[in-house]
């Protein structure tokens, strides 16, 4: 239960993950009723708004000079990863495979897309918040 409260809040993490996860279901739902789509153009920017985000999280790991790091702080920084990479992976994926417009597995893996990628930018937010402190 620990990683559902902190110190009796709510944790900012949590809830970024279970809104990153409603919003895939949504859209593997829309995807397999063939409502939306994704054109490879959306899954090229996609993959390079992952690559971005990975290239400033890096730079900003290597220009943080401060040795304090704080459980908020290693669990955003965990969030947003996973979100980059997962966006990486199912866009290389999806990319590299065509799947039929009602196909299961496509839309599964569509929805896996738009959530590692809605993860990235509600993680991101978590991790603004935590660095600013907000969560004292």
């Amino acid at each position: 239960m620990s990683i559902f409260n902190c110190n009796c809040k709510r944790n900012c993490i949590t809830i970024a993950i279970v809104a990153s996860i409603v919003i895939g279901i949504i859209t593997a739902f829309l995807s397999i009723t063939s409502v939306i789509t994704i054109a490879p153009i959306a899954l090229i920017v996609a993959f390079g708004i992952a690559v971005v985000y990975l290239a400033v999280i890096l730079a900003a790991s290597l220009l943080r000079n401060s040795t304090e790091t704080t459980n908020c702080l290693c669990r955003a920084i965990s969030a947003v990863l996973a979100g980059i990479l997962g966006t990486i992976l199912l866009s290389v994926v999806l990319l590299a495979i065509s799947f039929a417009a009602t196909s299961v597995i496509g839309a599964i893996i569509t929805g896996a897309l738009a959530a590692f990628f809605s993860l990235i930018f509600t993680a991101t937010a978590c991790l603004i918040k935590c660095l600013v402190k907000c969560n004292d």
